[in-house]
Order: C-alpha cells, then structure tokens, then sequence
C-alpha cells in the first residue's frame, strides 16, 4: 500500500480525473468550481481525490462527523477525554434561546450532559476572534440560559428558584492558529480555567473554561507521535496530511468509520462544494475583518504613541517655560545687581571727588 495514496484505503475515493469530468459534465457544478480561486479549486480537488485529507475544521464537516443526533457516542468520548471525567450527550441545543443578542453570540455546538450541565464546542481559525472576553461572554450566555429554564420551571410548578440546582457550564475553544500568549506554553496544548479564591476557599461558582491550541499540538505530535486518545483526537481535527490519517486509521478504528463517512459525503459533489464555497466565503470574511482589526489596531497604538510624544512635549514645553521663567528672574535679579553696583561706583567716584577736592583745598591752604 502507498502510504500517500488514500485511495487504495478507502476505495470510494475518485480520481481527479473523474471529478473533473463530473464538474464539466454539470453546468452548475462547473459554474460553482468556476467561482473558486485557483489554488481553492486544487484544495477542493486534493482533498475530494484523496491527495490530502479533509479538513475536519471546516465547520460544516465537523458538526457533520461530531453530530450528537447521528452519534452521541463520538462527542460524549471527546469530552470526556477532554473533562477528564466520564460524561455523556444526551442533547443539542439551538442558539434559539440564548440571551445574548444574535451578533455577538452564535455557538459552534452546545450540548447538554447527563448530569444537567452545559457545554459548548467552538472551532475557531484565528485565536483574535476569540479572546478571553468573548468566551466570558458565552459561558455566561450558558449559565444564563440555565437559570432561565430553571426559574421558568420553578415558576410552573409554583415553588422557589434553588440556585443549588444549577449545573457547571463548560466553554471550550479549539483554535487553528492559536493567539500569541498561547506560545509562550510550546509544551502545552491544554487550558484549563475556573475561578479560586485568594485563601484557598472552595465554591461552586459554576463556569469553567477550555482552550486547545491546535497549532501547538501539532508541532508536539509532529515530534512526539500520537501518546494518548485526547491526542488522536486532536490530531484528526487538525492534521489532513495522508500519512496522519493513515496513522489515525490504523490504530484507532473509529477514526476510520469517520473518514469513511466524510469520503461517501465527498461522493456528493454538488453538495461537498456548495458546503465548502460558503466556508470559504464565511473564512475570506473573517480574514477581511482580521485584517481591518489589525489596522485598527495599529492607528490606535499608532494614535496612542503620538499622543503620549504630545504629552511628553507639552511636560517638556512647561519644563522649559518653568526655566525661562526662572532666567528671566535671573536675568532681572541681575539687572538690579548691575543697577545697585552701578549706582554704588558712582558713589564711589564722587566720593574719590570729593576726597581729592579736600587733599587740594588743604594744600592751598595749609593754615586751615
């Protein structure tokens, strides 16, 4: 078997020859691949041929292979790999009743757990698009979701919101390329956050949160290999290179029932492009805005240096009038120094005057 050819593993892989003959055989195929850039198009190709593998980070192709209504199974093993507890899916929940407006919070994949808490799965490429701050802002959208069901609960059985019955909310982030702080940890590709006191104090202040750099994975099983099951996980969201998922197949029989389901997804042509023309419209988006907030950025550390410059030549302008003032002060103190000598040299000379008229006065007049 050729290790770079998924073909011969998974044999309802096409050739690229016969994807383009069905591309050109459809007008409205042909006019859809048409509207990709070159070098998308060759990606649309590589991974439907089996030259690469799928991008599990697709958003699309991930709610389709991590799906709970298909197979909760998958999802509950992840999370619970990730948790570090047992859990298990028992449902999905829409952004239907979220509290937060539309704009600003739209989950990837929320569930709910055996045991009443809530989590929620987010994929994202950029790390810049999801700060601390906004996973702040989810959790707190899921514990609010909670208390809403709960008190409207309580409210219809005519008996009092128990705050003890709420249960922890979990926000989890897979980033592709991980913001810069992340970096600083190249050994580590697990975050975990909750909320401690300053003396030790235990309370159940419900929300915990989970970040997973993706890109530092990577590097660590490019080195290391695949140690454990959270790491084969990891490693099948975010490695689409053919020995990878060659590796994940063979060792991990699970991973191959799901590239198997994804490759039969890519037999549907038509459908496969329309999912991954609107991810590559829904990425270009995010990239412009990506770009217009770094420029933002940017004028805004730019505006903030030249206003601390004006500040330090305001401070340095008050500085040197202070010392102008004080010269000019000089300046007069020794003005009036000059004027008293001056005035006292003439004194001085008029005296002298005075002296040398009495000498003469008493040499002409020795008798006085």
């Amino acid at each position: 078997m050729q290790k770079n050819n998924l073909q011969q593993y998974f044999p309802m892989i096409r050739t690229r020859n016969e994807l383009l003959r069905e591309i050109g055989a459809s007008p409205s195929l042909k006019t859809l691949f048409n509207t990709l850039k070159p070098e998308r198009q060759q990606e649309f190709l590589n991974f439907c041929s089996g030259v690469k593998g799928v991008r599990l980070l697709y958003d699309s192709f991930f709610k389709a292979v991590m799906d709970p209504d298909r197979d909760p199974s998958r999802l509950s093993n992840f999370l619970s790999l990730l948790l570090q507890r047992e859990v298990t899916v028992v449902s999905v929940l829409s952004n239907e009743g979220q509290i937060m407006p539309d704009t600003l919070v739209v989950m990837d994949l929320i569930v709910r757990l055996e045991d009443g808490s809530i989590t929620t799965v987010e994929v994202q490429r950029y790390g810049y698009a999801f700060p601390g701050q906004r996973a702040a802002c989810y959790s707190a959208d899921m514990l609010l979701r909670q208390y809403k069901q709960k008190r409207d609960q309580a409210s219809a059985n005519g008996t009092r919101m128990n705050y003890r019955s709420l249960r922890p909310v979990y926000t989890i982030v897979l980033y592709e390329f991980s913001p810069a702080e992340f970096h600083a940890y190249p050994g580590d590709y697990v975050h975990r956050f909750h909320q401690v006191s300053n003396t030790g104090l235990e309370m159940d202040l419900l929300e915990e949160y989970i970040f997973v750099p993706l890109d530092i994975l990577k590097e660590i099983v490019q080195n290391n290999g695949i140690r454990n099951q959270l790491e084969a996980w990891l490693a099948f969201f975010c490695m689409d290179e053919p020995e990878w998922v060659l590796k994940l197949s063979e060792n991990y029989p699970m991973f191959r029932t799901m590239y198997e389901e994804i490759y039969e997804m890519c037999r549907n042509l038509e459908g496969v492009m329309q999912m991954y023309s609107k991810e590559l419209r829904e990425l270009d988006s995010n990239t412009v805005q990506y770009m217009i907030d770094q420029m933002q950025e940017d004028l805004n550390r730019k505006d903030a240096e030249l206003s601390q410059k004006d500040t330090q030549l305001n401070q340095q302008y008050v500085l040197l009038s202070h010392k102008d003032n004080q010269l000019s002060q000089k300046d007069a103190q020794l003005s009036q120094k000059d004027a008293q000598l001056s005035q006292k040299e003439n004194l001085i000379a008029e005296l002298q005057n005075q002296i040398q008229e009495m000498k003469k006065l008493l040499a002409e007049n020795p008798d006085l």
